[in-house]
């Protein structure tokens, strides 16, 4: 049998033990934003003593400095209305280290019911918002690559058309590829897959979303809508694709197909896609209008 052993302490005891133990970050402030109360945890975060914090700002102590007027604004409107919001914001350890932390607030009052101060219990989240960060990383990523993945492309399409911003597409789909697969194996076309991604996210530059769409066939985001600024693109994706690669047994020489859609204002992602697809195909049913130009068509639809 468990015996439960008797707990002596006096409830204000129990409760200064609580907050002396917590590893939450717990400090109380008044109506000024002078800090009234810390505990241990948050004494250790700063490398400060209680009594060295007393009396000081909040935010001149531990907020990061373009957070102050928020933080600021924050006790202000607590104290007139009596209600304080979760928030999350980057504070500085003693250290100068930035960290992440969530703040449950709550807004204290007199026997009166009126708001003398504002207690916060602050939770350091740093590590959990980097693996967050990192976990969404991955979900956008196109392992083979590295360069955005399908749903990655489909996110960034819907953020830019919904935001009415000029948008155009490159779809590209690599020709002679699936010879080079079936010869070498998936090993070489593998590799040939990764070191296309990263030759067209070379040439591309910053700014453009470059993402594998699936298989042999890659999807270029575009700022802007110029023709002469679409054709050059394509020209340089061309010529970039078109340049041997190290293989096996010796260069190998794959090419590139290109279809170009221009994105309007309330255009669907999928149809815009749809649109650059079907350029691509058109281009690739023609390839003697290559010669030494891209294979490339433009959307009829612009």
């Amino acid at each position: 049998m468990t015996v439960q052993p008797e707990v002596a302490q006096a409830p204000d005891q129990l409760l200064r033990d609580f907050v002396d133990a917590s590893d939450a970050l717990l400090c109380i402030v008044d109506g000024d934003g002078r800090i009234l109360l810390t505990n241990p945890a948050l004494q250790r975060f700063t490398g400060r003593t209680g009594a060295e914090l007393a009396g000081r700002l909040f935010w001149d102590v531990y907020v990061v400095p373009e957070h102050a007027a928020l933080s600021q604004d924050a006790v202000a409107r607590a104290m007139a209305t009596g209600t304080a919001y979760p928030q999350e914001g980057d504070w500085l350890t003693g250290t100068g280290e930035r960290r992440r932390v969530a703040m449950r607030n709550t807004v204290l009052r007199d026997d009166e019911g009126r708001p003398y101060a504002v207690g916060c219990v602050g939770l350091d989240v740093t590590d959990d918002r980097r693996r967050e960060a990192q976990l969404h990383r991955r979900a956008q990523t196109d392992l083979l690559t590295g360069i955005a993945n399908r749903g990655a492309l489909f996110d960034a399409l819907r953020t830019r058309l919904a935001d009415g911003a000029d948008c155009s597409l490159l779809f590209c789909d690599l020709d002679q590829f699936k010879a080079v697969n079936d010869r070498y194996g998936h090993a070489v076309g593998d590799a040939l897959l990764a070191e296309v991604a990263q030759r067209m996210a070379t040439v591309v530059g910053p700014g453009h979303l470059v993402a594998r769409f699936g298989g042999d066939e890659f999807v270029i985001v575009c700022h802007g809508r110029a023709e002469d600024e679409l054709a050059a693109m394509a020209d340089r994706v061309f010529d970039v694709v078109r340049a041997p690669f190290e293989g096996p047994r010796g260069p190998l020489s794959i090419g590139v197909s290109i279809g170009i859609a221009v994105g309007r204002p309330g255009d669907d992602a999928d149809e815009l896609i749809g649109r650059a697809d079907r350029a691509m195909y058109g281009a690739k049913m023609h390839p003697h209008r290559r010669s030494e130009r891209p294979r490339r068509s433009e959307d009829p639809g612009r």
